[in-house]
């Protein structure tokens, strides 16, 4: 380890470390946002890129990457200042070097400043940037002296607030995006009959737990707006299910809690795959065209691809991505899924259709396009409900004579 001082201008110096050890933390973040950056899903890439890490570090970990993914928006348009120039015309590991930086300065306490500049300077280098070092330092020396002001409002899309303000009204959609900017409480799912864990809060979803960080043991993870949405079934043991957009799995196995009979599908093996634990006929289909089932089920749940625009704070690279054009062609796939699934529902059957979505396309247009008759419906929206967005509908097929 050397300390490396550079003359950057007129009787100034600036000095970094290098060769130095790097937070094993900081390391698997920088991975993971460069694997976001490549198209990866921020959960996925956290948890590879954690697997070999201890409790704490991991949980740093998770805190940077998904903290920059939340806030990128006003990151960068501090950085912006800082450094004067557009993050956007810097090379990709030196401004992710950077958004980690600056989040963490900006936003978690008890990180040494020193620790979070010579960790950002050492990503660039390992990164093959090193001829960015004194830039690096330089931005984040003088983002740690300044009480630079960021605004939170950048850090969610403006054509995605206009959206919510228009169906939601102006004081909804500004509490939606303040949601997604905040750490997702931790839920699990609880079957009937299984003893909570012991630091375990019972909510107002039968079944369904808050816990606070750690191990849950053989418990599964399921955010409490996914919970909500298998009651709206009305399992009863030995009845017929058929979930056909199924992967990975936490809804189905939710629904198996009821004694039903179920086969669940997905789009892609590889998919499909993840279901087999579950114990039950697994099928590859592609629920937009005619289902391949002769029978009728009595319970159908559709929980279609959609946006996820209700999952922001759980999966906040989906902001940075996501276009209106995206929504329009979920649209178009979602009505289909439906339409071919209100095919197989049983004469007195039932079929619940959800989405993670917030958007009105995805969700009432769907359900008025299939023609199905609509019992109820429900909505969850973050900042006004716990957990994430969610919308459902009971709907029963159009009698045919």
């Amino acid at each position: 380890m050397f300390e490396v001082t550079l003359r950057v201008g007129r009787g100034q110096r600036l000095s970094y470390t290098c060769g130095m050890r790097l937070s094993p933390s900081r390391q698997a973040a920088f991975g993971a946002l460069m694997a976001v950056e490549r198209g990866s899903w921020s959960t996925e890439s956290v948890a590879a890129k954690t697997s070999n890490l201890d409790e704490r570090d991991a949980a740093l970990s998770q805190e940077i990457v998904f903290g920059v993914l939340r806030r990128r928006g006003e990151l960068d348009a501090a950085l912006a200042e800082l450094a004067k120039r557009p993050p956007a015309r810097m090379d990709t590991a030196v401004r992710i070097a950077l958004e980690m930086g600056l989040y963490q300065l900006r936003f978690l306490d008890r990180v040494p400043a020193h620790a979070v500049v010579n960790d950002s300077v050492e990503l660039a280098r390992r990164a093959g940037k090193g001829s960015a070092g004194a830039f690096v330092n330089a931005v984040l020396r003088r983002a740690a002296r300044e009480s630079l002001v960021t605004d939170e409002c950048l850090s969610t899309p403006e054509w995605l607030r206009e959206r919510w303000r228009a169906q939601y009204g102006a004081e909804q959609a500004e509490g939606i995006a303040r949601a997604s900017l905040a750490r997702p409480v931790r839920y699990i799912r609880v079957p009937p009959g299984t003893e909570p864990p012991a630091r375990a809060n019972a909510t107002d979803v039968p079944g369904c737990f808050t816990v606070d960080a750690g191990e849950v043991g053989r418990f599964r993870f399921q955010d409490i707006g996914s919970q909500a949405v298998v009651p709206l079934l009305d399992l009863h043991p030995g009845q017929t299910f058929l979930d056909t957009c199924a992967a990975p799995g936490n809804k189905t196995a939710q629904a198996l809690e009821s004694g039903v009979r179920a086969i669940a599908c997905d789009l892609h093996l590889s998919r499909a795959k993840t279901l087999l634990p579950l114990g039950i006929p697994i099928a590859v289909v592609n629920a937009e065209v005619r289902l391949p089932f002769a029978q009728k089920f009595d319970r159908i749940l559709v929980d279609a691809p959609c946006s996820g625009t209700g999952t922001l704070a759980r999966n906040p690279e989906i902001k940075w991505r996501l276009s209106e054009a995206d929504i329009s062609d979920l649209q178009g796939r979602q009505i289909a899924i439906l339409r071919s699934a209100l095919e197989v529902v049983a004469g007195d059957g039932l079929l619940v259709y959800s989405t993670c979505s917030l958007e009105r396309e995805e969700n009432e247009d769907v359900v008025r396009a299939s023609g199905a008759n609509v019992e109820r419906t429900m909505q969850r929206i973050p900042g006004r409900d716990a957990g994430d967005g969610f919308f459902a509908a009971v709907l029963r097929p159009q009698y045919r004579a």
